[in-house]
């Protein structure tokens, strides 16, 4: 077979570049606006609040801060997202590896037994030997010098894999901070539940005793000693029903923890300090698009997929490939190293899609697709977190009118309780009313601690709607 001259392949390379580039075309234009931000939240306070997000969280409760860092240390889910984005580093690393020269070095030794029949009166007269070995070693190197972009869209898709693996790190850090604060205050509230209904039992006892007294000197019947007890009795179910609830969150948090149950209980059992509930923060909608990191994983999910599309379009192009060996080749050990062994290969070559029946038409129209599907995606994820800021800043605002009726409420309950009781031990009121008043006092006691305990939930909403701890913190909100 004739080789082509090299002036025919010097005028054939440029026709080559003309019907490829002809072939060729940019990657489609695909609109992704910024989604349209209200200019502020319609719950948050008036003016502005200067505390910061950590605030909102149980800063100042030793079991959040032992918990917290526990599970930031030890939590599985975390250690999965480290090991995503070690994984995405990983894979930007090699893309970028693949814009580098490739080198590899190889030896060997090979041994071939022919029949010298073939080769007619030359291997007849053993000129041909019937069996040769041959000893090599060649270092081969090859590089694609990407003219058209192709793996420097690649590697660019895999730098923003990175962003989106961190980012969503980011987010199972917040939802794992917020869970366990949740927990925490879930405990604490459970704790005054509990102090509220020993003082209500401790209430029913006291008035049972009373009536005792009374049924002993025979001015009131027994059926009221029997009344107040039985309310006594119900105080004590009502506290024992609350250690179901108590078991379900020591699961949950060693769930969260990876610490056994007895450390959890340990963690908890510290006391926690009054609780003060601190204004709400006042922030503006475009401060999510910074600091939510589900919206940056999804930023960089577009980037992505922006990336790809490019790397898809530029398949249209040839590829240009140089490569080169130099190695040694000898029939006897004894003249490897000699010059004559030395032996070498330069070739460069150029390859393109003529008549591929749609295949790279395809591969576009997909990487399109899925940069569509990734800018509704990241416009999603930004109305949903404005639908979560909304929804907290409500929350909060609701659970501390709530809480403050209720604290009121028991105020009075508690009050008219304690004027009942006065009246009845006067000879005033009837024990049908004191019994009726201690009741609604019980009740009340009990719904003010679960209406604070919401206000508190309702603040860790919060933070976690707003962002939580700003992106790259390496320590637990304090």
């Amino acid at each position: 077979m004739r080789r082509l001259s090299p002036t025919l392949a010097a005028a054939l390379l440029p026709l080559t570049l003309t019907l490829a580039a002809c072939m060729a075309n940019p990657a489609p234009e695909i609109a992704t606006p910024s989604p349209d931000l209200p200019p502020a939240f319609f719950f948050q306070p008036d003016g502005a609040t200067g505390i910061a997000l950590a605030a909102l969280m149980p800063a100042n409760d030793p079991a959040w801060r032992s918990l917290s860092e526990a599970a930031i240390a030890n939590g599985p889910s975390l250690a999965e997202a480290a090991a995503r984005i070690d994984a995405a580093r990983a894979g930007a690393r090699r893309a970028g590896a693949e814009r580098l020269p490739n080198i590899t070095a190889d030896g060997g030794v090979t041994r071939n037994r022919i029949n010298t029949a073939q080769f007619g009166q030359a291997g007849q007269q053993g000129f041909i030997p019937s069996e040769q070995t041959s000893y090599g070693a060649n270092i081969t190197a090859s590089w694609d010098p990407d003219v058209f972009g192709r793996l420097k869209a690649q590697e660019r898709a895999a730098l923003a894999r990175i962003d989106a693996a961190s980012a969503q790190a980011q987010g199972v850090r917040i939802s794992l901070l917020s869970e366990i604060a949740a927990s925490i205050t879930d405990w604490r509230v459970l704790d005054a539940r509990a102090t509220a209904i020993e003082a209500d039992a401790a209430a029913a006892r006291q008035l049972a005793g009373l009536a005792k007294v009374r049924e002993d000197a025979g001015i009131a019947p027994g059926f009221d000693r029997v009344r107040a007890e039985a309310t006594a009795s119900s105080s004590a179910v009502r506290l024992a029903a609350l250690e179901s609830e108590r078991a379900r969150l020591i699961g949950r948090l060693v769930t969260l923890t990876a610490l056994d149950a007895a450390s959890v209980r340990a963690a908890l059992a510290a006391p926690a300090p009054v609780f003060a509930p601190s204004a709400a923060p006042a922030a503006l909608p475009s401060d999510l698009l910074a600091n939510r990191p589900d919206v940056a994983a999804a930023a960089a999910n577009l980037a992505v997929s922006d990336a790809d599309l490019a790397a898809a379009a530029r398949a249209r192009f040839p590829r240009i490939t140089l490569s080169g060996v130099i190695g040694l080749l000898a029939f006897d050990p004894e003249d490897f190293f000699d010059e004559d062994s030395l032996v070498g290969t330069l070739a460069a070559g150029i390859a393109g899609p003529l008549l591929d029946f749609g295949r790279v038409d395809a591969g576009i129209d997909a990487a399109a697709a899925d940069k569509r599907a990734a800018f509704a995606a990241y416009r999603g994820t930004v109305f949903t977190a404005l639908g979560d800021a909304e929804a907290a800043y409500g929350v909060v605002t609701a659970a501390d009118n709530e809480a403050r009726l209720s604290v009121a409420e028991r105020d009075q309950f508690t009050r008219a309780a304690s004027l009942a009781d006065t009246r009845y031990r006067a000879g005033l009121a009837s024990f049908l009313e004191v019994l009726e008043a201690r009741r609604a006092a019980d009740a009340s006691g009990e719904r003010a601690a679960a209406a604070l305990g919401r206000t508190r939930r309702a603040r860790i909403l919060l933070w976690q709607a707003l962002g939580g701890e700003p992106a790259g913190s390496a320590a637990p909100a304090d």
